[in-house]
C-alpha cells in the first residue's frame, strides 16, 4: 500500500530495534507505526503464537517500507488474538469501528431469493460485474512463516475439491511451477493471473519459495477462477460481462461452500474470515462493478457521493490507477461488522443510484 520506497529500516531485527526505526522516521505515517506503542513492544517481544509466529514477523514489511498504509500483516491466525492491543488498534482506525471490532456470522442470504435482479437491464452502464473472498486455512500459518509442504498441500486439496465440481465449474487447475512464459504472459495480461512484484507483500513473505505451490483454476467460459496461495492461500473469484449478479453471486457461494467444506477456513467470533491483510478481515469480500459514470465522476463531490454510500471507486486497474474513459471500478468499501449478504447489497444498492444519477445528469445535457 502506497508508493515510493523508503527501506531505512531493512537490516533492523527485533521488536524494539524495529521500534525505533518507526520511531526516527518522520515520513513514516503507517497506521502500525501509531498502533506499536512502547507498551506494546514491552509486552510481546517475548511472547510467540502456538505457531511460532512474533510479532516482529507481523510487521517487517511495515519496517522495510516507511511508506506502508498500514504496515502490518498476520502471521497465522492467532496473531490477531495473541497480539490483540497492536491489531485491534489498527482495525478499529482501517475499519472506523465505533468500539471493539465485532462481526457476525457469516451469512449469504438466501441465494435463491436475492432480489437484487439485474445491475443493468439496459446494458448501457455496467460492463462487468466481479465477486471475490480472501480465504485462509485454520490452523495454517500465513505467508511470513508458511511452509513449503503446507503450500503443497492447500494446491493439491484445492484442485481436488474443484475438480469434483462440474457443470458450470468445469476447468483446468494451472501450476505456475512449469507454466511457459507465453502462457504466463497472456494470464497476466488478461488480468486473470497474480505476479510477485508487490513490494509490500514481498518484504512480509509473501513470495518465499516462489512459485511452488503456487497456481490458478478456471473455468472453461473464465466467468470462475480460484488463486492458489498468492497472498491468502485461496482467492475465489466469480465474475461476467454485464450486470447480473445474482448469477455472479450464486456461482461464487456455491464454491466457497464446498472449498470450506474440505478445507475449514481460518475464522475468529469477533473478526470473521481471517485474512494475510487486516484490511480484508470480516467478509474478506470485494463485489465489484465495472461502470461507465462519465458525468456522475465529473462532479466535483463524486468521491464524497460515493462514500456515504459506502462505495469505492477506483480506476479499472485497481487501486492507484485511474479511469479511462468514465469507466470505473466501483466497489463495496465495508468487509467487517456486516454479513456478507449485506456487503453485497451495499454494493448493489448504490451501483443503482449511480446509475441513475447517471441517466438524470446526461438527460440534462441534451
Amino acid at each position: 500500500m502506497g508508493a515510493g520506497c523508503s527501506n531505512s529500516g531493512k537490516m533492523a531485527e527485533g521488536l524494539e530495534q524495529m521500534y525505533e526505526v518507526l520511531q526516527k522516521d518522520p515520513k513514516c505515517k503507517s497506521l502500525m507505526k501509531v498502533a506499536l506503542t512502547k507498551e506494546a513492544v514491552e509486552k510481546y517481544k517475548d511472547v510467540k503464537t502456538s505457531l511460532g509466529a512474533k510479532l516482529e514477523d507481523c510487521i517487517k514489511s511495515g519496517v522495510e517500507n516507511l511508506d506502508s498504509g498500514c504496515g502490518i500483516y498476520a502471521a497465522d491466525p492467532e496473531s490477531y488474538e495473541v497480539f490483540r492491543d497492536v491489531f485491534d488498534r489498527i482495525i478499529i482506525d482501517y475499519h472506523k469501528c465505533t468500539g471493539e471490532p465485532s462481526h457476525p456470522e457469516p451469512n449469504f442470504g438466501d441465494v435463491d431469493n436475492l432480489g437484487w435482479g439485474d445491475l443493468d437491464p439496459d446494458k448501457n452502464l455496467v460492463l462487468s460485474t466481479r465477486i471475490r473472498v480472501g480465504r485462509n486455512i485454520a490452523n495454517k500459518t500465513f505467508p511470513p512463516l508458511i511452509s513449503k509442504e503446507d503450500r503443497y498441500e492447500i494446491e493439491s486439496k484445492t484442485k481436488e475439491v474443484l475438480g469434483n465440481l462440474g457443470g458450470e465449474y468445469a476447468g483446468s487447475y494451472h501450476s505456475l511451477e512449469g507454466m511457459s512464459e507465453d502462457v504466463r504472459k497472456q494470464l497476466v495480461n488478461d488480468h486473470f493471473l497474480f505476479k510477485n512484484d508487490d513490494r509490500f507483500l514481498e518484504s512480509a513473505g509473501g513470495y518465499r519459495d516462489w512459485p511452488l505451490g503456487r497456481g490458478i483454476f478456471y473455468n472453461e467460459n473464465k466467468t470462475f477462477l480460484v488463486w492458489s496461495n498468492e497472498e491468502d492461500a485461496l482467492r475465489i473469484i466469480s465474475m461476467q460481462e454485464g450486470g447480473d449478479v445474482e448469477q455472479v453471486y450464486k456461482r461464487l457461494v456455491h464454491a466457497a461452500n464446498a472449498l470450506e467444506k474440505a478445507m475449514p477456513f481460518a475464522k475468529n467470533p469477533r473478526l470473521g474470515y481471517l485474512t494475510f491483510c487486516p484490511t480484508n478481515l470480516g467478509t474478506g469480500l470485494r463485489a465489484s462493478v465495472h461502470m461507465k459514470l462519465p458525468n456522475v465522476s465529473a462532479l466535483p463531490d463524486f468521491k464524497e457521493i460515493c462514500n456515504k454510500m459506502h462505495l469505492q471507486p477506483r480506476g479499472i486497474h485497481g487501486e492507484h490507477t485511474e479511469s479511462e474513459g468514465g469507466v470505473y471500478d466501483i466497489s463495496n468499501k465495508r468487509r467487517l461488522g456486516l454479513t456478507e449478504y449485506q456487503a453485497v447489497t451495499e454494493m448493489v444498492r448504490g451501483v443503482q443510484i449511480l446509475g441513475l444519477l447517471e441517466k438524470s445528469l446526461a438527460a440534462t445535457k441534451k
